[in-house]
């Protein structure tokens, strides 16, 4: 049986959102937001951000989850929205910083368990720097690793995904690339923790995406994909395709090459753009390249990759890709 494509959304992106100058979209309550994700062409699941974006009562969520006939594809705990965690939450200076910030990922994880969510995702924006000589790197890397190693350790059958981006709140953000990130969970020594790549930021920190997943599936970590797209110089999150489609069809062919099967979450922002038609437009154009590749002669792709003579390697994208 051909293997399916699941969609979710995060939640905050079927609200209102913001820049630096404008405003987008209407405000919406949860419900109307699960209502919304419910009637979205292909999405099955969703991704909410805790503690700011779910019902307090885990019991309630459940019942909400059920109504709109929706799943919980992660848990995305937020550690940078606090006033404490401006100047870093992780890698604080301040021990008590630091625990607070361990706390909220316990508590999502406590969370995630309870409304039946596989996995709890943090990417800690606030964790890095902006000038020369501003921070100690390698007290600020110990701190890193003890924070999530004890937060990992909490619940440890809900993974905790460190999600990496190359920059934002902070100028870079110590947790900047695939590599790190996975360097990064070596140190820390949990097997139940994983890497949330995100497309979008893998392409403007000057990564293949394809590559990304190919070392994260190689690697004895779990991964979870973010959809999206940008112009490669800042995070955009445009809808997929627009600005990278050859990436993009590389990035699928690699996952489907190493059997992915979780969700794949659109992190995308509508802002001048219909909502429900942006993230349509997401799964619609992932499900059409999805079942373009699983179309093709996969052993004469693979065996013209090996063979090392691009033109024709091309021929073969330009017919059976592109038809062209």
């Amino acid at each position: 049986m051909e293997s399916q494509v699941k969609h979710a959304v995060i939640t905050s992106f079927l609200s209102t959102t913001k820049d630096r100058f404008h405003e987008y979209n209407s405000p919406k309550t949860l419900e109307e937001r699960l209502a919304m994700a419910a009637q979205i062409e292909g999405v099955s699941g969703v991704e909410m951000v805790y503690p700011y974006e779910v019902c307090k009562d885990p019991e309630e969520m459940k019942r909400l989850l059920a109504k709109y006939s929706l799943a919980a594809a992660a848990i995305n705990v937020n550690v940078k929205a606090e006033p404490e965690f401006r100047n870093g939450s992780l890698t604080s200076t301040h021990a008590d910083v630091r625990g607070k910030a361990v706390e909220f990922i316990k508590g999502a994880k406590d969370y995630a368990k309870a409304i039946g969510a596989n996995k709890v995702t943090c990417c800690p924006l606030s964790d890095g720097y902006e000038f020369n000589f501003q921070y100690d790197y390698a007290t600020a890397w110990k701190n890193l690793v003890a924070a999530l190693r004890e937060a990992g350790s909490h619940l440890r059958e809900i993974p905790l995904f460190i999600e990496y981006k190359p920059s934002e709140t902070r100028g870079r953000c110590f947790v900047d690339t695939a590599a790190k990130a996975l360097l990064l969970l070596g140190e820390v020594g949990i097997a139940e923790m994983g890497v949330t790549l995100d497309f979008g930021h893998s392409m403007y920190g000057n990564e293949n995406p394809a590559e990304a997943v190919s070392l994260l599936a190689e690697s004895p970590f779990s991964y979870y994909i973010h959809i999206n797209d940008n112009n490669a110089r800042w995070d955009w999150d445009y809808m997929v395709g627009t600005h990278h489609f050859l990436d993009y069809v590389e990035f699928l062919y690699y996952l489907q090459k190493y059997g992915y099967e979780d969700f794949m979450t659109s992190d995308t922002s509508p802002t001048r753009w219909d909502i429900q038609g942006t993230f349509a437009m997401n799964s619609r154009v992932t499900n059409k390249i999805w079942r373009r590749l699983r179309q093709l002669d996969g052993r004469r792709f693979q065996e013209l990759i090996a063979a090392g003579d691009y033109l024709a390697t091309w021929r073969f994208i330009e017919s059976e890709i592109l038809s062209l």
